[in-house]
């Protein structure tokens, strides 16, 4: 089962240290008192905080993709809900294989199962 991810989500690229900046624009549908997110609200987002930085070497900054982690039956306005098997891709280097994944759903009230 996976748990719903909300605006209080913990999501973090790959380096660990890096965390993503989020914002749920649907504010109607809550668990634990958060927004809960949909489709794309992860793409687009602001890592700070990542410490992959060397010469030649850039660190995530941005979201770039989602490539799995919205739900197949559960919508709200119409976009699929995000689940904490949540993984997508940052503009970190190595350049297209850098992923950002779910530390923490932001609550373990709310699961789907797979």
């Amino acid at each position: 089962m996976w748990y719903w991810v909300t605006l209080d989500a913990d999501i973090r690229c790959e380096h660990k240290l890096g965390k993503l900046d989020l914002i749920a624009p649907e504010d109607f549908v809550f668990v634990s008192g958060q927004p809960v997110l949909t489709d794309h609200d992860p793409v687009g987002r602001p890592i700070g905080g990542c410490p992959n930085l060397s010469v030649g070497i850039k660190p995530c900054t941005t979201t770039v993709n989602l490539q799995r982690g919205e739900s197949g039956f559960v919508t709200i306005a119409g976009k699929p809900i995000v689940r904490a098997d949540l993984a997508g891709l940052t503009d970190g280097t190595p350049q297209g294989q850098v992923k950002y994944r779910v530390d923490h759903p932001g609550q373990t009230l709310v699961t789907e199962a797979p």
